[in-house]
């Protein structure tokens, strides 16, 4: 089984700028998808962005609407990290920020097979 592990987060005014990381440790597919999700209170988990990685190499990006332009996803597999860098904050990001992995392409709450311990974002006005 993987195991995830975050850092970054925290608390920072509307218009700046964080960065996540999630480190994978564990045995992972050939093919795989890694991503976050973030979950506000009384709120459903909902995926923000996911990266694939097909035999070693960076696939495909998603990003949730409302986060395009301006968070960016991206994937060390030497590293075996990937990083949601995080620009332009509202407030309306606030959120507890989950690292998610699953094998295969998809990544719904329904493929992931292992989350992070989550890291909360605030984002105040």
């Amino acid at each position: 089984q993987v195991q995830l592990v975050e850092s970054g987060g925290g608390l920072v005014q509307a218009g700046g700028s964080l960065n996540l990381s999630c480190s994978a440790d564990g045995r992972r597919t050939r093919i795989d998808t890694m991503g976050w999700f973030r979950q506000a209170p009384g709120r459903e988990r909902a995926l923000v962005a996911s990266i694939t990685r097909i035999q070693g190499n960076s696939g495909n990006t998603y990003y949730e609407d409302s986060v395009k332009g301006r968070f960016t996803i991206s994937r060390d597999s030497a590293k075996n990290t990937v990083y949601l860098q995080m620009s332009s904050l509202k407030p309306e990001d606030t959120a507890t920020y989950y690292c998610a992995y699953a094998t295969g392409i998809r990544l719904t709450v329904k493929d992931v097979v292992s989350w992070g311990q989550g890291t909360q974002v605030t984002v105040s006005s």
